[in-house]
């Protein structure tokens, strides 16, 4: 029996769909003999990162590798169809989401290359800067775990609040050792925060979910850095793959100035590519 066949339902279900919206790009290039070349499935998640791998694959053409892109739209799938081999290869989680999976699921997957960097910062559309925000104001954050821990030292870097030093990356408003402000913290789902900026006297947002709730960049009145930042998103390969022969080359066709310039215009500035 093949191992589709065993598959949960849900995971079957969802790798299906992402097989039916394969894309494969980077046929063999001129020059090159076909036993030369290495076909290499990649999850993603769909959407504008199928922008992005459009580009990848043909520079991974260049190198001998013909990539077969399969989109998907559930964060948990890809790692799943990964650990299975139903991909070579998938791109689209940062380190803390990785290693709450492998905690999770015992899953023996690591990163070989970085791709990009979505910031969150903190948005405002009644003050102008972060000295500006008065005592007693009320904050918007994500309410999930992993973005909650990141928009709260995102409030401490800022000055606005204090963590304990041991918080670690998922610290919750309970956490909160000082608030010289007295800020009311309030907790609300990823895709509502950016919208009830206008209820709220500051929210931190996710800079693409911010250009999708209409907030613009006048508005953002303090930003994380990408230096020593653990939320930069990576492409990930099985432990047992991490010395492939085909994994330098799938690094390098990402690692060019077209797919910088396809991250820059398609995520219209929001998205920092993370390689120098």
């Amino acid at each position: 029996m093949s191992r589709s066949l065993s598959l949960s339902r849900r995971r079957f279900m969802s790798l299906s769909t992402g097989l039916a919206g394969a894309a494969t790009f980077g046929l063999t290039r001129p020059g090159i003999a076909q036993a030369d070349t290495r076909t290499l499935k990649i999850g993603i998640m769909s959407g504008e990162d199928e922008d992005i791998w459009r580009t990848v694959s043909q520079n991974a053409a260049q190198r001998g590798l013909t990539l077969k892109i399969i989109p998907f739209s559930d964060y948990n799938t890809p790692n799943e169809a990964l650990s299975e081999h139903d991909v070579d290869a998938n791109a689209f989680q940062h380190r803390p989401f990785l290693d709450a999976q492998i905690k999770a699921h015992g899953y023996k997957i690591v990163p070989v290359g970085d791709t990009y960097f979505q910031p969150i910062g903190l948005y405002s559309r009644k003050w102008h800067s972060v000295n500006d925000i008065p005592p007693n104001a009320r904050i918007g954050i994500p309410n999930d775990p992993s973005n909650e821990g990141r928009a709260l030292h995102v409030l401490e870097t800022l000055g606005l609040i204090r963590l304990p030093s041991d918080s670690g990356l998922f610290p919750t408003a309970l956490d909160i050792t000082d608030n010289p402000r007295n800020l009311s913290i309030e907790e609300l789902d990823a895709g509502v925060v950016g919208r009830s900026l206008p209820d709220l006297d500051a929210a931190v947002v996710n800079m693409d979910w911010a250009r999708k709730a209409g907030i613009t960049e006048q508005e953002r009145i303090g930003v994380e850095g990408l230096q020593h930042n653990p939320y930069v998103n990576f492409i990930s390969v099985n432990e047992s793959d991490a010395g492939a022969d085909w994994v330098k080359p799938l690094v390098e066709s990402y690692h060019q100035p077209n797919v910088r310039q396809v991250i820059l215009d398609i995520y219209h500035g929001t998205v920092t590519p993370a390689w120098s």
